[in-house]
């Protein structure tokens, strides 16, 4: 088997056990993956504009819309309109959405802590550094 074709198996694997996680971690709260992940952009970027936050969910805007307005009814984001641009709407987390996004990510660090607890400093700046080659041709 090529290196490539290794890689292509190995990241997969990861994917998919990442992915089965996730859906367990989601599936013992009350909200959706899409909505947990669309906290969890705005946990990490903060305020963001409509086009920007679709853009890092990989959805189109008119999914995001309606993302959004379940948010907006829950109590967890809020929209914020430009004084110059009414058409320019940006999204940020409200205390509440705040709240669920640091719980989650604290699930995301127990992870992330017991995947690379063999791992040296310098194995883990390795992996840094290679996924975040990886995640800049996305």
């Amino acid at each position: 088997m090529s290196s490539i074709a290794t890689l292509n198996k190995v990241l997969t694997e990861y994917y998919d056990k990442m992915a089965s996680w996730e859906a367990c971690v989601v599936r013992e709260s009350e909200y959706s993956l899409a909505q947990i992940h669309t906290l969890e952009v705005l946990g990490n970027y903060g305020a963001t504009n409509m086009k920007t936050l679709a853009h890092r969910l990989g959805i189109t805007t008119g999914t995001l819309t309606v993302q959004v307005e379940k948010l907006v009814k829950q109590g967890l984001v809020q929209r914020q309109y430009s004084e110059d641009d009414r058409r320019s709407i940006t999204v940020a987390l409200t205390d509440a959405g705040q709240a669920i996004h640091e719980h989650h990510n604290a699930l995301h660090i127990a992870l992330t802590e017991d995947l690379t607890k063999d791992f040296s400093d310098a194995e883990r700046d390795t992996l840094i550094a290679l996924l975040s080659k990886v995640n800049q041709e996305f």
